[in-house]
Order: structure tokens, then C-alpha cells, then sequence
């Protein structure tokens, strides 16, 4: 039996030069009705008070002119998109993040840039045999009913495109490449072994992995100085929405995407070297709600990629037979993963843990994932037995090695003089 994952594969195009000008009428389209789209939520938010949603953009704007341009659902992915956006804007704000702004305006005075025109199941048609991509044009650009883009593309030499679910056409400063969203089956494996870990995301230290005995600690300093870096660069820009600022938020993108992958890649290998068969993640999904950690905090905060880490935990394990469940974090971190004791004061600085109760000394972030890891293992819970939890204060650190790019031991990575 095979489990089912999704990969997302970037292909260049071949034949570049021939459709090129249609693929740009579209990712002006694409702006355009994005522009249409954000001038429409300001007018009902003027009359009603509330941002609408995007079933509520999809009725107003389905028969608008620029709708027509794209093909339905590439016009429905741009409303979902700009939807989206305001939802995350609206989360930073309920947050305390007084410097977020609303999702703007895709415009450099009378030019629009390039937009993502993302191709659902109706929009394109897979040529596996030919390598080739055929992609749906709106009415309103095309000189005939047969009118298509046929894009001729190239992948990597070890990539089989197969089960197409999704295309997007996304240009990446110098010229368009195609990135497929495949559907592909990954053979069962057997599990290493019967033991649990627990994993536990955080902002200083972006994870920390308990596996009983042992600890891993995965600090996120270089996620941290690639966002000060780029934010940095950001603000000299002297347009918000210039192509310098939007290569830099690529950048900054693909730098995060690549810390992800590596961080991911590294503990499901580690959890694996040491037979573990079930991974056990604190469940983020509220942490952006009703809470308040200062304007740094919020900006770490919403800055966090949970959902994209996971996921990507989720299918680099499966390959090695692992599951991946994730579990209410709720209390982890004041409670004493010795002997269960729940006291606010007991997380007496950031990285330290002291319990009054029992004395356990630990790392916080490692005591967190140690619960973490109990909420599956409850025999093993509060047990008052004497085990050994010296393990806990003492986490072996693994970093991102930015000259490599993958993670290492703390003591093999160069550190700049």
C-alpha cells in the first residue's frame, strides 16, 4: 500500500522566446483584476464595516470584465489569494502589530507587474510524453476559441511530472517557469522502531525534539538574521512595490523555504537513527488568537511558517515509515515534565525550567517537548519513578550551517571570526 504526498516541482521553459508575450498578458490580467478586486474590498468595507471574504468577491466580480480575462478558476485563485491576505493582516493587527498594512495595491504607476496566475484542473492540459503544458487563456484574450499557451518544459533530470493537480505560472524577475503541483505515491516503509518524539516550535529556538533520554535542540538564529537582514534592505527601498523590494521578498522566501526543508530534513533523519516511529507535534494552529507578546514577539510570531514545517515533516517522514501526529500544546510549557506540577514562575528565564516541587533543572523548550512527547505516552506521565532526566538541561545542539547550506552538531560548524 502507498501513501499519497504532494510535490511541487519548478520546470523551466523551453521554448521561453514563443510564449513569453502571452504569459505576460496574463500576469498583467492577473493585477489587474487583483487591483479590481482590492478596489471592491474598500468599497464594502466603507459601507458595511467588514472585509469580505472571497465567496463574497467571487459574486461580485463574476462578471466583470477583468474576471473574463483569466480562466475561472485562475480569476477564483487571485480572489482567494487577496482573501487570504487580508486574513493574515487582520491577525497581525488583532495581535498588537501596529506596523502591519493591509494588503495593497499590484501597481508602479501605470505599469502592473507580473503576477502568479495559478491553473486549477480546468485550466491546463499535461502532455507526459512531449514534456508539454498547454494553458488555458480567459475569453477576453483570446483570438479564437482554440487560442492556447503550449509551453514546452523541462524538469530536473531525476523528476517524473506525473499527476498534475496544479500549475502556476510564476515569474521570477528575469523570466517565467512554471512551478507543477504533483500528486505522487510513496511506497509504505517500515517504522525504525516504537519510540516516540516530541517536538516542540518556538522563536528563539525554532525546535526542540525530546526523544526520551536525549534531546535535540534546533536554534532559529539563522532564520532570525536572514529576517533583520532582509528587512533591513527593505526599508531602503523607495518603493514598497519596486523590483528590487520584490526580488528581496523572494529571496527572503526561498532562504526561509531552504531553512525548512533543512531543519525538517535533519530531525525526521535524527528521529530515525534512533527508532523512532511516531513524531509528536504541539499543535499551533490558535497560537495566533487573543494572544500578546510585544511588537518584536508578534513579529517573530506571524513570521513563524508552522503549517508549511509541518507539512514538510509530515512527508519527509512518511518516507521513512514514520508517522507524524500532532497534539493540544496546551500548559507544556509551565508544567514540569518530571512530575506534573503547573506553575507559571517555574519558567524562571527564556531558556531555563526550575520545578520547586521536584527540582528538575531542564532547558524550557526541551521540557516543552518533553510533554509534548507524554500526551502520547501517558504511562510513562508523572510516574514519580526516579528516571533520568539530566538529559533535559543538557540538549545537543545541531544549527544551520549557512556555508553549506544543512544542518550539523554546534561543534562542526565554522563559526565567521
Amino acid at each position: 500500500m502507498a501513501n499519497q504526498v504532494t510535490r511541487t516541482y519548478v520546470a523551466s521553459i523551453r521554448n521561453h522566446q514563443q510564449v513569453r508575450d502571452d504569459l505576460d498578458s496574463l500576469g498583467f490580467a492577473a493585477s489587474k483584476l487583483w487591483n479590481v478586486a482590492r478596489w471592491t474590498c474598500d468599497r464594502i468595507w466603507d459601507e458595511t464595516g467588514t472585509i469580505p471574504d472571497d465567496s463574497t468577491l467571487k459574486a461580485y466580480l463574476k462578471s466583470h470584465e477583468r474576471y473574463a480575462d483569466l480562466n475561472a478558476q485562475s480569476s477564483q485563485a487571485i480572489l482567494e489569494e487577496l482573501a487570504e491576505a487580508f486574513d493574515s493582516w487582520y491577525a497581525n493587527r488583532a495581535n498588537g502589530t501596529e506596523n502591519a498594512n493591509p494588503p495593497g495595491y499590484r501597481k508602479r504607476g501605470d505599469d502592473h507587474p507580473r503576477s502568479t496566475v495559478t491553473f486549477k484542473e480546468d485550466g491546463f492540459k499535461h502532455d507526459p510524453n512531449h514534456n508539454r503544458i498547454r494553458l488555458s487563456k480567459g475569453r477576453n484574450l483570446k483570438d479564437g476559441r482554440r487560442d492556447f499557451i503550449l509551453c514546452e518544459y523541462a524538469a530536473g533530470p531525476d523528476v517524473d511530472v506525473q499527476n498534475v493537480q496544479q500549475i502556476r505560472a510564476v515569474w521570477n524577475g528575469d523570466e517565467w517557469e512554471l512551478h507543477i503541483v504533483c500528486r505522487v505515491e510513496i511506497e509504505n516503509a517500515d517504522a525504525p522502531g516504537d519510540r516516540v518524539a516530541g517536538i516542540d516550535l518556538g522563536i528563539c529556538n525554532f525546535a526542540a525534539v525530546a526523544v526520551g533520554a536525549e534531546a535535540l535542540l534546533y536554534p532559529g538564529g539563522a532564520l532570525k538574521e536572514d529576517d533583520y537582514y532582509f528587512q533591513k534592505e527593505r526599508a531602503k527601498c523607495d518603493d514598497s512595490d519596486s523590483q528590487k523590494a520584490r526580488r528581496l521578498d523572494r529571496k527572503r522566501d526561498e532562504r526561509r523555504t531552504h531553512f525548512l526543508h533543512a531543519v525538517s530534513m535533519d530531525i525526521v533523519a535524527e528521529c530515525a537513527a534512533r527508532n523512532v516511529g511516531t513524531i509528536v507535534v504541539g499543535d499551533l494552529s490558535g497560537i495566533r488568537e487573543g494572544a500578546d507578546w510585544g511588537d518584536h514577539g508578534n513579529l517573530n510570531l506571524h513570521g513563524w511558517a508552522f503549517d508549511r514545517f509541518t507539512e514538510m515533516l509530515e512527508y519527509k517522514a512518511a518516507e521513512r515509515g514514520i508517522t507524524v501526529e500532532c497534539v493540544d500544546e496546551r500548559d507544556t510549557s509551565k508544567s514540569c515534565a518530571a512530575c506534573g506540577t503547573t506553575d507559571d514562575s517555574q519558567r524562571v528565564e527564556r531558556g531555563l525550567y526550575v520545578c520547586d516541587e521536584c527540582g528538575l533543572v531542564a532547558n524550557a523548550d526541551v521540557n516543552g517537548a518533553e510533554n509534548i512527547r507524554q500526551k502520547v505516552l501517558p504511562s510513562l506521565a508523572c510516574d514519580g519513578g526516579d528516571r533520568d532526566n539530566g538529559w533535559m538541561a543538557q540538549p545537543a545542539v545541531r544549527l544551520f550551517d549557512k556555508s553549506m547550506g544543512r544542518v550539523r552538531p554546534q561543534e562542526q560548524v565554522r563559526r565567521e571570526p
